[in-house]
């Protein structure tokens, strides 16, 4: 199955799109300079709501396939045609049930990984403790690539925040704590990038305007 699944995933696909690019200024990216060995596990920091959906245009770029696991999948089933799956809360079966899917899917069909290991939204810049998930899914998936994803949030120059993506490098020997440790060192580096951000980003989605570039009005008299 392709990341984005008929027509119901190309609208799920648009409403992301949509949604990206009328919340944010400018989404940034940059990618450490490594070749990918599918199947990869992206373990990104949980920071933001719109993590998943920015998490969608990133590997969307990168060209990979992946798998993401869902809180909230309930909410909105449609999420299924672009590669989500449940992973509710309140209900360990149907979690158990997904894990051993993806398991499946990524030893077969050798799709990777969106997982937010740290399992909890939360406001930053803390990286919780990751899950036994991570373990879990490297022990029956041998050989997997773990990549920490930073996604770091700006509200400051602009009337809608700034993020930017950093992908870093496989972490070697990945477990819980190893993991952890690149993830918090790149997103420290990130956030240090951030105040310069056209110096060390790539531009990923470039989103809405401030008004004031939208409207000004000395464009439309040639005094600007």
């Amino acid at each position: 199955m392709p990341q984005v699944e008929g027509l119901i995933g190309r609208a799920v696909e648009k409403m992301i799109e949509r949604s990206v690019r009328a919340r944010f200024h400018t989404v940034f990216w940059r990618k450490a300079d490594f070749e990918f060995r599918k199947p990869v596990i992206f373990v990104p920091n949980h920071h933001g709501w719109h993590d998943g959906y920015l998490m969608f245009h990133l590997i969307r770029r990168l060209q990979i396939e992946c798998l993401d696991w869902i809180t909230e999948f309930d909410a909105f089933p449609l999420f299924a045609k672009v590669g989500g799956m449940p992973f509710p809360a309140d209900d360990p079966a149907r979690r158990a049930t997904t894990v051993r899917t993806t398991i499946r899917r990524m030893n077969e069909d050798r799709k990777s990984l969106i997982l937010f290991a740290e399992s909890d939204l939360h406001r930053p810049p803390e990286i919780l403790p990751l899950g036994k998930a991570l373990e879990t899914v490297l022990k029956h998936v041998p050989g997997s690539q773990v990549v920490p994803v930073a996604i770091v949030y700006q509200m400051s120059l602009h009337e809608r925040p700034e993020v930017a993506l950093s992908v870093g490098a496989p972490v070697p020997d990945p477990n819980r704590e190893s993991v952890r440790e690149a993830l918090e060192t790149l997103h420290r580096r990130t956030t240090h990038h951030m105040q310069n951000p056209e110096q060390h980003f790539e531009v990923l989605v470039r989103g809405t305007l401030d008004v004031n570039e939208r409207w000004d009005v000395r464009r439309r008299f040639g005094k600007k």
